[in-house]
């Protein structure tokens, strides 16, 4: 195959989270046909109406490389160039999944067996692809899971913990303010307090983050807003508890805060022979709840391009991530048992 095709094609077929079908149904279509030329076999995995996981397999599947088949929005058509191949979800992770699917079918000619792709909706958003494989376990004892590291190894990843912070008010008219109680200003004052918190740190993930992501409320200029609400989320390197703890402090009860959701961060083991590296994203990993196999983590590509307007993929990189997930397919395959 292309692998600069194959990205392309995948990129063109929008796949915001939540609009997973056509993509999966392109991938499933490719899939079963290589599977089909190959002794392997190809299923839907049921997650909800309309969106499915994508599972091939050759024999009993000790390897499984996996990444995602959903974007971020805004959507935007592919383009390439001598260097890169653009487009919404070149790095994350259209090419990594283009790469995946490449070095399966090298691992094919090879005569190599007993490893698997998985492609799987919602890690942008809520995950629910990755905890619907985890109810579906097929007895892996790896799993590669591709997400933009620039070929190395990620040896630890970040956690998240995500509120939604929503204050109350009374409305009034905005030329007699003592007759009402702003929610914005509630607001902003908790926003202040949490954003001067003191967040732990790790030696190997670095220092925990915090992120206003966003800010809503308010009626109208002329009138004392009754609710308002922000969304928080803290990247974390360790136990969330302390975080926990601060901003319940932090709050004091003005606003309410309602925690929506934690994955833990992760601190993974290295593979002799390939670079390392620590990112400070979160990943469908701690969402397959171990039912794969032991997770490793690596794809082409860089995270600080992904999401942006000016997302892209190194074609230098795409290609020797094929050569990449091949080699550790062998690897860890060889090394079971």
């Amino acid at each position: 195959m292309d692998p600069f095709a194959l990205t392309r094609s995948l990129i063109d077929i929008e796949s915001v989270t939540g609009r997973e079908l056509r993509v999966g149904e392109f991938l499933f279509s490719m899939l079963q046909k290589l599977a089909a030329d190959s002794g392997g076999k190809t299923e839907r995995m049921h997650v909800e109406p309309d969106r499915f996981n994508v599972l091939t397999t050759w024999g009993t599947p000790l390897v499984v490389m996996s990444t995602h088949m959903d974007t971020v929005p805004p959507f935007f058509a592919s383009s390439e160039d001598a260097q890169f191949v653009r487009g919404r979800g070149a790095c994350d992770a259209k090419g990594i999944a283009a790469a995946m699917i490449c070095a399966a079918e090298r691992l094919c000619a090879a005569g190599t067996g007993n490893f698997g792709l998985l492609f799987v909706v919602g890690e942008e958003k809520d995950s629910l692809g990755a905890l619907g494989a985890a109810r579906q376990p097929r007895g892996a004892k790896f799993l590669i899971n591709g997400e933009p590291t620039e070929n190395k190894l990620a040896v630890g990843a970040k956690g998240t913990l995500r509120y939604v912070v929503t204050a109350r008010g009374r409305l009034a008219h905005s030329a007699y303010p003592e007759l009402g109680d702003s929610a914005i200003e509630k607001l902003l004052d908790t926003l202040n307090a949490v954003r001067n918190l003191p967040l732990p740190a790790d030696a190997l993930l670095g220092k925990s983050t915090l992120n206003i992501g966003t800010i809503s409320g308010g009626r109208a200029p002329n009138v004392i807003a009754d609710e308002a609400q922000a969304d928080l989320m803290f990247r974390t390197v360790g136990d969330p508890e302390p975080i926990r703890a601060a901003l319940r402090a932090a709050v004091n009860g003005r606003v309410e805060i309602e925690e929506v959701l934690h994955t833990p961060a992760l601190h993974l083991e290295a593979v002799p022979g390939f670079e390392t590296t620590v990112v400070a994203y979160t990943t469908d990993i701690p969402n397959f709840r171990g039912a794969w196999g032991k997770p490793l983590l690596i794809g082409p590509g860089s995270i600080h391009l992904a999401h942006t307007a000016e997302e892209r993929i190194p074609k230098k990189e795409l290609l020797a991530a094929i050569g990449v997930y091949s080699r550790l397919v062998q690897r860890l395959s060889t090394g079971v048992g």
